[in-house]
């Protein structure tokens, strides 16, 4: 497939590989055919006032979100899927208000179901003074309906024991385990883009493109539309491109989408710097140490626990 120039536009294209949508999310939605989106995945912003969004009253934010989310259904085809990936919104007085809750109410109303409550788990954030720091963020994948692309092959992950075997019944001594690998389960464990990330840019909330491979090699096939409503930098487009499928995105910020479309291309191109979908989170080599205590604070603690 050759790179074609994409092309920043207040205008969707059903021929284009890439749609780069500078404008409202609803704008792109409204000029998407209805079902011809197979994937909808993104990360909204969460009404917490980040630079690229405008803290408003929370019950807007909430019909906002439903106005999103409603457009997405009628794009979404029978047997597409759509993963809303989310954090907590935190309010003026500090209390945590977990998203998904709220999404999982607005998608029920639509007819959708919830296939998986998807736990993204990762080390680095903000650090908290007076709760526990968050790590993890939820994917919430639903279906229109019974009949959903789902292929696990090509995400399976390595086997735990990849030399267990039965050890009774009509297959003992036969291998028990699948040679591709073990299904992912619920729980991901990967690195969010935080400053040293090999993926990082200017956006100060960025998608790894890990997570978003392994739901549209799961979700989708060759050839299909992924939708990001929310595109930001483009890790949505560049995860849809390196595997075979068209993209769309929308974004209010044009130079957020320039460099979308920079990375578009290196992904087109099979340059792209990003962390790969089968690299370990941590692998100690033979010269790394552990992070020794310095004595006095280990004192200090032990006296904590002992008087």
């Amino acid at each position: 497939m050759l790179w074609e120039e994409v092309d920043i536009s207040p205008n969707y294209s059903d021929t284009a590989s890439v749609t780069l949508f500078l404008g409202d999310r609803l704008d792109l939605l409204r000029q998407i055919p209805d079902g011809q989106s197979r994937l909808i995945v993104t990360s909204p912003p969460y009404n917490i006032g980040k630079k690229y969004e405008r803290k408003i009253k929370f019950d807007r934010y909430i019909d906002q979100q439903a106005e999103t989310i409603t457009e997405c259904f009628r794009t979404l085809a029978d047997n597409g899927s759509l993963c809303w990936q989310i954090g907590n919104h935190i309010a003026d007085d500090g209390e945590v208000v977990p998203l998904d809750i709220y999404v999982y109410r607005i998608c029920k109303e639509l007819g959708l179901k919830l296939r998986n409550r998807i736990v993204w788990s990762f080390d680095h954030g903000l650090h908290c003074r007076r709760r526990f720091s968050g790590r993890y963020e939820t994917i919430l994948w639903f279906t229109k309906t019974d009949s959903y692309i789902f292929n696990l092959d090509p995400v399976r992950v390595p086997q735990k024991y990849p030399g267990k075997k039965y050890f009774k019944g009509p297959k003992v001594g036969q291998y028990s385990y699948n040679p591709l690998g073990k299904n992912p389960g619920d729980l991901w464990v990967i690195p969010n883009v935080k400053h040293n990330h090999i993926e990082k840019t200017a956006h100060p909330c960025q998608f790894p493109i890990e997570l978003v491979e392994r739901l549209v090699l799961s979700l989708t096939n060759e050839g299909d539309l992924v939708v990001d409503p929310y595109m930001g930098v483009g890790s949505t487009a560049c995860a849809a491109i390196i595997h075979g499928r068209r993209a769309a995105g929308a974004d209010l910020v044009r130079d957020y989408l320039r460099i979308a479309r920079d990375r578009i291309k290196l992904a087109w191109e099979g340059k792209l710097p990003r962390r790969p979908l089968d690299r370990p989170v941590y692998v100690a080599g033979p010269r790394s140490s552990i992070a020794q205590m310095p004595l006095e604070l280990l004192r200090a603690r032990d006296s904590m626990h002992t008087g």
